[in-house]
């Protein structure tokens, strides 16, 4: 069977996150989106644990649901230290395989961080001492570094991160199966660095309210939708059937560049000035593009796995018939074709275009189908600041 799965999620009891991020809104936000697999997110915050354990039904070997989504147990962790004479920041996404599974690395996390402060805790040690630590407890739980290539909080950051995945886990290394390409990136990226081909590649949308749900997604074909195996596919790969992509131009850290300025480089604009900042000479924020550069070893990638390019569907809509995306009109109109299709991802990657022109409008299909093919005018984001994408029909 073919499953949808986004398990980068956050509940409410992360920063800077929406209240409507509890598991109604979560599950309503699933079905919409045309997601099948959910992560619960912030799996190491005692509260949210135990609103999962009152509100979620057991429905198969580490498999939850709720409100017609089922659900697996995953958490997100900000992992800070010292090393060789500088800060290391990385982030790690979490699959656990239970509630009580998570109940147990929640409470040896919190002997190295406040796990109840925030639904992503930040934990003091090193990358090497936290994954221990979980493994220790549950070890069958699936780590991943998550978003790998943004600047700041990702394993292979241009600021705070490492060249190799051996130099952050050590002899944990091998363990580290797979990795999350993140917004301001893609499969075609990631495979110009050899050392990642053992690596399975998956998306997911990190988000932090309902709407961003399955902006990126991983595409499972399982025997069975359960943590055994969707902890297989993720550590061998043969589960993973493919990923839902932005443009990766739209990501928040593509280019370089100095947000305070107003300045987006390419990496060879910003060479040409020593990735220094032309207005104020501060140093640039050094993109996603440049880092992958950096350590690319590979002129063309080799052995890229499938992946599908999207554009929410309210910006289709929006451009398509000249709404502004979120306005009452345009939610509106998104919400007729949900109706009419299902899904989100439905219209966007499954749904013959004759079929959404027949059903929903010329326009619509026209724009579907544009983004299908590519083509799409991209002004690169950076340093913090989303890019903007141009439907050309």
């Amino acid at each position: 069977m073919r499953a949808i799965a986004d398990l980068h999620t956050h509940s409410r009891f992360s920063r800077a996150t929406s209240p409507r991020m509890g598991f109604e809104g979560l599950a309503r936000a699933a079905r919409q989106k045309g997601v099948d697999l959910l992560g619960t997110g912030d799996g190491t915050h005692p509260e949210w644990l135990a609103e999962a354990s009152r509100q979620l039904q057991p429905a198969g070997d580490g498999v939850y649901a709720a409100g017609g989504v089922r659900f697996l147990v995953t958490g997100e962790v900000s992992v800070s230290w010292r090393e060789e004479e500088r800060g290391r920041r990385i982030h790690l996404l979490l699959l656990l395989p239970s509630i009580r599974a998570a109940e147990a690395v929640s409470k040896s996390l919190s002997r190295i961080g406040a796990v109840r402060s925030d639904g992503r805790p930040s934990l003091r040690a090193s990358a090497k001492d936290v994954v221990d630590a979980i493994w220790t407890e549950a070890p069958e739980t699936v780590v991943i570094p998550a978003h790998v290539w943004t600047p700041w909080y990702s394993v292979f950051g241009a600021r705070s991160g490492f060249d190799a995945l051996d130099a952050c886990f050590g002899p944990y290394a091998e363990r580290i199966t797979a990795i999350e390409t993140g917004l301001s990136s893609d499969p075609a990226m990631c495979r110009r660095v050899s050392a990642l081909d053992r690596l399975t590649l998956v998306s997911f949308s990190d988000a932090h309210s309902p709407e961003r749900l399955g902006r990126e997604a991983t595409i499972l074909r399982l025997d069975e939708i359960s943590f055994p195996a969707v902890a297989s596919a993720l550590t061998g790969g043969a589960g993973c059937v493919g990923t839902i992509e932005l443009f990766p131009e739209e990501g928040k850290y593509y280019h370089d560049g100095h947000r305070a300025c107003g300045v987006s480089l390419s990496p060879d604009q910003a060479r040409g000035l020593a990735g220094r900042c032309p207005a104020c000479g501060k140093p640039l924020t050094m993109g996603v593009l440049h880092r992958v550069e950096q350590l690319a070893d590979q002129a063309v990638a080799v052995g890229v796995p499938p992946f599908v390019r999207v554009m929410p569907l309210d910006e289709i809509v929006g451009q398509a018939l000249g709404l502004s995306a979120g306005s009452r009109a345009g939610s509106s109109r998104v919400a007729e074709l949900v109706a009419a299709f299902g899904s989100e991802l439905s219209i966007l990657i499954d749904r013959p275009i004759e079929e959404l022109r027949q059903r929903a409008s010329g326009a619509v299909a026209d724009a579907v189908a544009a983004v299908r093919a590519g083509h799409v005018g991209l002004t690169p984001g950076y340093d913090g600041v989303y890019g903007k994408a141009r439907i050309v029909v």
